[in-house]
């Protein structure tokens, strides 16, 4: 069989099993919102053409990130 490590298809707090994006969309949207408001505060908003599409640009980026790198899907 050889030397196989497993990692779990989903995550378990609790008691109760959670799927993996759900944490990585939960972690995303807490990321992103923590940087709108750096960027509502800062007034950099204005350079935007779009500023709803950055915001779920910057959501999907995060979810990404997190789904790879932190959270294993």
């Amino acid at each position: 069989m050889g030397n196989t490590h497993f990692i779990p298809g989903e995550l378990e707090i609790m008691g109760i099993y959670y799927p993996p994006m759900l944490i990585a969309g939960t972690l995303g949207t807490i990321a992103m919102l923590l940087t709108v408001y750096l960027i509502r505060r800062y007034r950099l908003s204005r350079f935007f053409v779009v500023p709803q599409m950055v915001l779920a640009a910057l959501w999907a980026i995060y979810t990404v990130i997190f789904s790879i790198w932190v959270i294993p899907a």
